[in-house]
């Protein structure tokens, strides 16, 4: 049940965003936990990085279950994304922030990208789901 009036504001966004917004809202998840991950480690709280990174993976993953392999685009992001997968795993186990930095990067490259392709044409915001 949701409490808080913020609780209740996701909820609505999220059932009201276009496939195109939900990628967006993905992407930034993933960023806003594999940050928070590299932060655990910077002040050697390994419980936080370890619960944010692996919030960080789900994010990736429903990524991941969102392709359709219909379109070669796909095959690549589902490379991109299980390769960001292995990296935030040898973050998380190693204690070592540098593959989760090199995460942050491609989430950051990736979410601009949509960002511009979104931007770039409005019928795309209807069928952004089809290719995600």
């Amino acid at each position: 049940m949701l409490n808080s009036p913020y609780q209740k504001y996701q909820q609505s966004s999220v059932q009201t965003a276009t496939p195109g917004q939900l990628i967006i809202m993905l992407y930034e998840g993933a960023i806003r936990f594999t940050k928070a991950g590299i932060e655990g480690i910077r002040i050697r709280d390994y419980e936080m990085a370890n619960k944010n990174f692996k919030k960080s993976q789900a994010i990736v993953n429903e990524l991941i279950a969102s392709l359709n392999h219909e379109y070669e685009i796909s095959n690549n992001l589902l490379q991109i994304y299980e390769y960001m997968l292995h990296l935030l795993i040898e973050s998380n186990m190693k204690k070592n922030a540098v593959p989760a930095n090199e995460v942050l990067e491609h989430l950051l490259q990736l979410r601009d990208a949509w960002k511009q392709v979104i931007k770039g044409t409005g019928q795309f915001q209807s069928e952004v789901g089809s290719l995600a």
